[in-house]
């Protein structure tokens, strides 16, 4: 014990020592040790100071009050979670048990309205109450107009003391003054003091301060003193808009919540909070429709972080190793004298060993101290971007001792293999300096292809038939170890083509395979880094490929759509001259809703009535021989695969849009050709089939075997059997109707003795309405006086924007992979200083250094992102198929139960070729520019030993 002890007490005091002589080889160690542990060290305070305790949660929630009272459903009972008020069960959720029922019925027998709600039959007697309302508003900006939450309350009152923070001027105190958030004052470039408009009632008011909501940042608000804005809107009144901080003697107990719950109201109560009943005592949890959540870690995801910190390992040890191990070559004499005074092998291995052990000491005593800084400095930007405050500090002493002591296992690791080298070496060759004969393993370039391939293998399979997440990524590692193992093959192939390079490319390509033991780890490391990007950015592209094919528009793209029900057609007139004024339209097409003929239409139309139950409407019948027999009597009695076969007949598939943007024409629209123009299928035959009387179906399987539609007649929708039938002429029309089943003209409609009713205008453009267009738009419409009745509404088409994430990530890989690369030429100068030196000796130009310094820097920054490139495309292949492994058997499964779930699910990969170009061309070529240029042009020449 005493031999061991003294072993390694005299190895770390030499290991101090060396790291006190090899400064800038030490802090290169240090650095990449740090860097990791300073982030780790960092994310941990910062997650565990952003969780809020449960007092600060509800000091966020309810002040200091005991409790807040909120309707959400009044009247109607409810199930809610003690501690989660959005997890609750509402009565009127049970079939059997409609919460409508409980109900008091009004004089008339009708049921109780839920604005004849009163607040003083459920809160406490004897409380203390602050009320708060809220709703909303349209403000006036220089762009147009903007939508904005109104909070109306005292935020100077007890109860709300910690929900409002006041960070310039003073609160409103009387009608006319409001606060707001910084977000609103950021959007509408106001300040405290300014005069903003109202613009639905032309009433201006005065900014007095400016506050913000610790718990959303990102609220854009307006708060103003009690009964001073809303009442001036015309809302407030609903009780759902409405809240009440209760302080009560003894704080508000389960049993109160649950009298409150009976009728449709939530309470937050810090006593449950504090102290939460026992699941036996609570009733959500009984209910037999209520699924509790487990709150577990999933088993995939636990493998993932898993592979995540053993890449983060391999990575630190691949670039740490050969500083060891120069440090080692560096060292030999010294541990040749140990060995020749009778210090064993495990002497020599305890010397080093104990260099990674405080290297990684003092690298997680630099860690943690930067990463607690860094995160302490970055404090409100970290806030900003979660969009909420951080609570108090939170040092878990515990976890940040297991962070350190991670560090020094990375070290310690790093320096394993270094240190097994060393103790084998020779004493002779240690003392005389004499290098031996190096010999290239030639099992490891065998076991690098048999793991690359085996990797590659799990992944895919483990990705495209076991839908396993947990298999792509071991088979990811088990990959890029392999990739890693034949990374001295690759560097030694790469360095054949020295021969085509001038002379400092071939010095730098040749110096490069010759210490393969040097440059390998290091692109390694290069490769670890990108490959991380790589994966990320083609997980990334993939799923944005994916959002954009199965994205379903309600319009074709740009197109602007004003509809309107219940009123005339001259009720549009405003909104039309406000589009044609502000975006940039073209062509205009008006449509119209078909309806039966007046005989069937005593109570009215379904357009005009808005859905009334006693009014008439058109359906479109499918023939008798399009039935799909998944919908007959006795299709339960089909096999599996008779439903399989049976969803892909055409039949049997949805064969209409699942866009909505047309929908208020109704099933069969009546309009002229110019509605093709919008639609984008102005084609000659459909222009002529609409001359002929024909009406053009999106539907092949409504239009029957002698080119006909049948339109049903109904007088009510009470009625199962059509009153009446309309057969048209009918051509199928290949084309998406946005909600449209069917077309016909005017005159069409006319001459089958139908009625129409208008449903709205709308228009093509010439480019995609901007966001300063709609500003402008909404502007417009703010002038004028629009009917209630009509809406409007602009197809942006796909807006998923991955850009900004995808440009962080491979700014983020640079770095590291510069970094790494960095390392890398400051270890091959400092292992070959004799060979720049006799360089330099022999007459070679001092731009040499760099230029040599610069193409080294270079080629392993390219070796590695090229490699990487390859790596990281592994595990994103393989978690986009595990995920459309998971779509399919979904999709499978629910056909084979006979649901209507749309076509089978399709395998979207695409190529971050931006990120792909960003790593293998800029990363190395800056790699090659920053090494040259800091690098030193001048050697100091020195007597050479030997």
């Amino acid at each position: 014990m005493n031999k061991a002890l003294n072993r390694w007490r005299l190895g770390l005091r030499i290991a101090r020592r060396d790291a006190l002589r090899a400064k800038g080889r030490s802090a290169l160690v240090v650095a990449m040790i740090a860097l990791p542990i300073l982030g780790v060290a960092g994310a941990d305070l910062a997650v565990r100071s952003s969780q809020l305790s449960t007092d600060e949660w509800l000091s966020r929630e309810i002040g200091t009050a005991d409790a807040r009272y909120e309707v959400y459903e009044a009247g109607v009972p409810i199930l809610q979670h003690p501690t989660d008020p959005s997890d609750m069960w509402s009565s009127s959720w049970d079939d059997e048990e409609p919460g409508q029922a409980n109900r008091d019925p009004g004089e008339d027998g009708e049921e109780e309205p839920a604005g004849r709600f009163r607040f003083e039959d459920v809160l406490p007697e004897g409380a203390t109450v602050q009320e708060e309302r809220s709703g909303y508003a349209d403000i006036a900006t220089e762009h147009g107009i903007l939508w904005t939450d109104i909070q109306e309350t005292d935020p100077t009152a007890e109860l709300t003391r910690g929900k409002y923070t006041l960070l310039d001027g003073d609160w409103p105190t009387g009608p006319g003054e409001v606060a707001a958030t910084t977000q609103f004052l950021t959007d509408t470039g106001a300040k405290v003091g300014s005069e903003v408009e109202l613009a639905e009632i032309d009433h201006k008011v005065t900014i007095t301060g400016s506050y913000e909501l610790p718990g959303s940042l990102r609220s854009t608000s307006l708060l103003a003193p009690s009964d001073s804005l809303l009442p001036l809107l015309d809302r407030g009144e609903d009780p759902s808009n409405v809240r009440y901080l209760v302080a009560v003697d003894g704080g508000v107990s389960w049993d109160a919540v649950q009298a409150a719950n009976e009728l449709g109201v939530q309470v937050t109560s810090r006593a449950v909070h504090l102290d939460p009943p026992a699941d036996a005592d609570v009733p959500l949890f009984q209910h037999p429709d209520y699924f509790r959540w487990d709150s577990g870690i999933d088993s995939q995801a636990a493998a993932l972080i898993g592979v995540a910190v053993a890449l983060v390992v391999l990575e630190i040890c691949l670039l740490a190793g050969p500083a060891f191990a120069v440090g080692a070559r560096r060292s030999r004499r010294q541990l040749g004298l140990i060995g020749s005074n009778g210090g064993d092998r495990a002497q020599l291995r305890a010397v080093m060993l104990s260099s990674g052990i405080v290297l990684g000491a003092v690298a997680a005593v630099i860690g943690i101290v930067l990463g607690v800084i860094g995160v302490v400095l970055a404090k409100p930007f970290l806030e900003n971007i979660g969009g909420s405050r951080f609570g108090s500090w939170d040092f878990r002493w515990l976890e940040i001792l297991g962070i350190a002591a991670f560090a020094v296992f990375i070290g310690t690791l790093a320096a394993l293999i270094p240190a097994i080298n060393a103790s084998r070496s020779s004493v002779l060759e240690s003392l005389t300096g004499a290098k031996g004969v190096r010999r290239g393993s030639r099992a490891l370039p065998i076991a690098g292809t048999v793991a690359l391939i085996l990797g590659v293998a799990v992944a895919l399979v483990g990705g495209l038939s076991m839908g396993s997440a947990g298999m792509v990524g071991v088979g990811a590692v088990i990959a890029e170890l392999g990739l890693v193992a034949l990374t001295p093959l690759l560097v030694g192939g790469f360095g054949k083509l020295a021969r085509f390079l001038p002379l400092s490319g071939r010095l730098a390509l040749r110096d490069a395979a010759r210490n393969r033991g040097r440059t390998a780890p290091a692109v390694a490391a290069v490769l670890a880094a990108a490959a991380g990007a790589v994966a990320v950015a083609t997980m990334t592209a993939g799923i944005q490929a994916q959002e954009r094919a199965e994205y379903v528009p309600n319009l074709p793209d740009g197109t602007v759509a004003l509809t309107m029900w219940n009123g005339s057609e001259s009720q549009l007139d405003p909104l039309r001259s406000a589009a044609e004024k502000t975006l940039p339209v073209t062509d205009r097409a008006d449509l119209s809703t078909a309806q039966p003929t007046a005989a069937f239409c005593t109570g009215g139309s379904a357009a005009n009535l808005d859905w009334d139950p006693d009014a008439c409407y058109l359906e479109i019948l499918t023939p008798p021989e399009n039935v799909c027999p998944l919908w007959e009597e006795g299709s339960e009695a089909l096999s599996e695969q008779e439903t399989r076969d049976l969803r892909q007949d055409e039949r049997c598939r949805f064969n209409r849009s699942a866009g909505w943007g047309m929908s208020e024409a109704g099933p069969v629209a009546v309009g002229g050709p110019e509605i093709l123009k919008v639609l984008g299928l102005d084609r000659p035959e459909y222009r002529q089939a609409l001359e002929d009387g024909k009406v053009l179906v999106f539907d092949r399987t409504d239009i029957d075997s002698e080119g006909r539609v049948t339109l049903a007649q109904y007088e009510n929708w009470e009625q199962e059997e059509p009153a009446g039938t309309v057969v048209l002429p009918a051509e199928h029309l290949d084309g998406d109707g946005y909600g449209l089943y069917a077309l016909m003209t005017p005159q069409a409609a006319e001459e089958a003795g139908l009625g129409t009713t208008f449903a709205g205008t709308y228009y093509a453009t010439s480019d995609r309405p901007t966001s300063q267009d709609e500003q402008a738009f909404r502007g417009e419409l703010d002038d004028l006086v629009l009917g209630s009745t009509t809406s409007w509404t602009i197809e942006r088409g796909y807006t998923g924007d991955y850009s900004l994430s995808l440009l962080i990530l491979a700014i983020a890989a640079m770095v590291i992979a510069l970094g790494a690369a960095g390392i890398a030429t400051g270890l091959a100068q400092a292992d070959s200083e004799a060979d720049l030196a006799t360089l330099a000796a022999v007459g070679a130009a001092p731009r040499i250094r760099r230029t040599l310094s610069g193409l080294q820097c270079g080629l392993i920054a390219f070796m590695g992102v090229l490699l990487g490139a390859v790596s990281g495309l592994i595990p994103a292949l393989g978690l986009l198929m595990a995920d459309h492994r998971d779509r399919l058997d979904w999709w499978e499964r629910e056909v084979a139960e006979g649901w209507d779930v749309g076509p089978r699910p399709e395998l979207h990969l695409a190529l971050p070729w931006e990120t792909l170009g960003q790593l293998v061309v800029l990363v190395p070529l800056i790699a090659l520019v920053f090494a040259a240029v800091l690098t030193r042009s001048r050697v100091t020449l020195a007597r050479r030993a030997g």
